[in-house]
This record gives structure tokens, C-alpha cells and sequence, in this order.
């Protein structure tokens, strides 16, 4: 796929500044690109540097000049990815390496010499450090591109130093009319996966091709619609069963979340149109009949309660137990 801002979904305000900075030559030397796991950072970070290298000099990347079509392969000399060995750390010797040590050298072929440092959360204290003393002194041609899903975390110091833009949400219309038309997604199903990726279009990409979440929503929506008739030994092997998905816990979880939005909504207008399962409607009309708003507002908290529990390493048996008790419970 081209590096340009035309293929990307969403985020007008980003690229809108980004191309006034190159049409007004007021590029900064660092910018945060702050948002959700594949919510368009890369892809922003990408068409920025493309579009800062490109030898046609204009606010989007031609897509055919060297220059373009080498960043395309990500092998443009002066579009530099920082990596990091250990997973969960972005150390100081990364930064003096790929970085401090480097950026002193003039650019190769280009105007600006663009480094993207992905996942720059994982940047510790001394890698923090280490990026602001050349912060505080870059070179004329420097752009350091900062991606991160918690910007806060940042040192104070670091966070003064950079531009900091903020991904939106993509809104649902927009993330349903790319995966039907672009993807061709059917409709009942990119209805789902717009409403799950909560304007993340990334996320409703990769579910609309995942294979693991249509398993995880069939085998939820089995047990959330026999919730009030199953006992506790049911419910015991359900639970061991959800620990399968452990790692897509959250996922179960936003699941969860939506049917008892469904039942909620309905149970309110009586509008199945705007109901994200409507091929359950029987069984969600069965559920608002049996529920009460306070009970289903109470669920609502419980699952919210349950995904902050699982950041915080709470025992996960124990924080199924308590969240399957509740739904059967209201």
C-alpha cells in the first residue's frame, strides 16, 4: 500500500496539520503520535516521512519519485526505524545507538533526516534521558516521530519538547463504508466489527479477517444467552473454558459489553435496527424482559470493574466467577 494520507481512514486534523507544517516550513523537530494499538500511527508516522523526503517538494508524498518509492520498501537511507531487541524495553543503548549516534551524520540523499520510534512508551528513565539531551540540541534536518499509546508517561521534559497529536476515534459510518466497499466485508459483519473497534480501524480490520474472534464472539454469545439458566457447574466449566482466550480476554470482554448494550437499547426504544446482534433478537428481547435497567447498568460496572482487575494481575478464575455471578444475578 502507498505511503500517502490519502489511503488513510479518518484523523483529517493530523494530516491537515502535518501538511500545513511542510506547505509552511514550520516542520518541528519532535512530534508524539499518541493513540490505541492500531489505530493509524504507523501509517501517519509513514506518510509524513514520505511526504517530508519526497523530491516533488509538495504537501503529500508523489509516490513515484526515488525517494518515494525507496520509503515505500521502507529502504529510504534517511527514514530511520528504531528497533529494540528485549520486548518490553526500549533501552538507553538503543537510543545512543540508533539515534544520538547517528543523527549527527548528515542526511544521505534528503532534506530532513526522519527518525519513527515505535512503541516509545517502552522507552525507560535513562532512554528518556538519553532522547532529551538531543532534544535539546537537534541538528536543523532532525525529526524524531515519537509513536505511543500512553503519551502521559512520558517525562515532563520530553513531552515539552515535542509536538503531541492525540488519534481520535475514526467514526463508525466512515469504519463501516472502508470495510464493506474497500474490504468487502458483508454488512452484518462489518456491523460488528465497526461497533467492537470503537473508531479503531485497524482493530476492525484485523477482526474482520480474524478467524479466532468470530470463534470467541460465537462461543460468548452461546453462553451469555443461557446466562440465567445454567448452574454453578455450568458455569464452572464456562469459565474455564473463557480461560482459553486469556490473551483476548479484553476482546470476551468488549463483547460482553455489547450485547448487554443491545438488551439495554432495546429494552429502552424497541428499535431493532440499531442493535449491533440483530439476528438474536429473540433471545435480546427474552433478556430485556427478564432484566431490569438498574441490573443491566450493574453488569455494565461489573465488566468494567472486570478489565480494570485483569491490569491489575487479579486472579482470573476468581474475577470470572464474580463477573458470570453478577450477569446471572441481574
Amino acid at each position: 500500500m502507498t505511503k500517502n494520507f490519502l489511503g488513510i481512514i479518518g484523523h483529517e486534523r493530523i494530516i491537515s496539520y502535518f501538511r500545513n507544517a511542510i506547505a509552511m516550513d514550520k516542520v518541528s523537530h519532535a512530534y508524539i503520535l499518541n493513540g490505541p494499538d492500531k489505530s493509524g500511527k504507523m501509517m501517519l508516522a509513514e506518510a509524513f516521512a514520505a511526504a517530508l523526503q519526497c523530491e516533488e517538494a509538495k504537501t503529500d508524498p508523489c509516490g513515484n519519485c526515488r525517494s518515494c518509492r525507496q520509503a515505500e520498501g521502507r529502504n529510504q537511507p534517511d527514514i530511520i526505524y528504531v528497533t529494540h531487541e528485549k520486548p518490553n524495553t526500549l533501552s538507553v543503548e538503543d537510543i545512543r545507538t540508533q539515534v544520538n549516534e547517528d543523527i549527527y551524520l548528515k542526511p544521505y540523499s534528503s532534506r530532513y533526516k526522519v527518525y519513527i520510534i515505535d512503541e516509545a512508551e517502552k522507552m525507560n528513565v535513562q532512554a528518556q534521558n538519553a532522547l532529551l539531551k538531543t532534544m535539546e540540541e537537534p541538528p536543523a534536518y532532525a525529526v524524531l516521530l515519537l509513536l505511543t499509546d500512553n503519551a502521559d508517561g512520558f517525562l515532563p521534559t520530553v513531552l515539552s519538547r515535542c509536538v503531541r497529536l492525540d488519534l481520535k476515534a475514526v467514526a463508525d459510518e466512515a469504519i463501516r463504508r472502508f470495510l464493506t466497499e474497500q474490504k468487502q466485508i458483508p454488512g452484518d459483519q462489518a456491523d460488528i466489527c465497526t461497533a467492537f473497534a470503537q473508531g479503531n480501524v485497524g482493530k476492525a480490520v484485523s477482526l474482520s479477517a480474524s478467524e479466532d474472534f468470530n470463534r470467541i464472539k460465537s462461543d460468548a454469545l452461546e453462553l451469555l444467552k443461557r446466562i440465567k439458566d445454567i448452574d454453578l457447574n455450568e458455569m464452572t466449566q464456562a469459565v474455564r473454558h473463557i480461560t482459553e482466550y486469556k490473551l483476548e480476554i479484553n476482546d470476551y470482554f468488549d463483547l460482553m459489553r455489547i450485547w448487554y448494550r443491545d438488551i439495554l437499547l432495546y429494552k429502552a426504544t424497541a428499535d431493532v435496527n440499531r442493535l449491533v446482534f440483530q439476528e438474536e433478537i429473540y433471545h435480546i428481547k427474552k433478556a430485556a424482559s427478564q432484566s431490569s435497567y438498574a441490573g443491566i447498568e450493574e453488569i455494565l460496572k461489573a465488566l468494567d470493574k472486570a478489565k480494570r482487575r485483569m491490569r491489575a494481575n487479579v486472579n482470573f478464575e476468581l474475577l470470572m466467577d464474580l463477573l458470570l455471578m453478577t450477569m446471572k444475578e441481574n
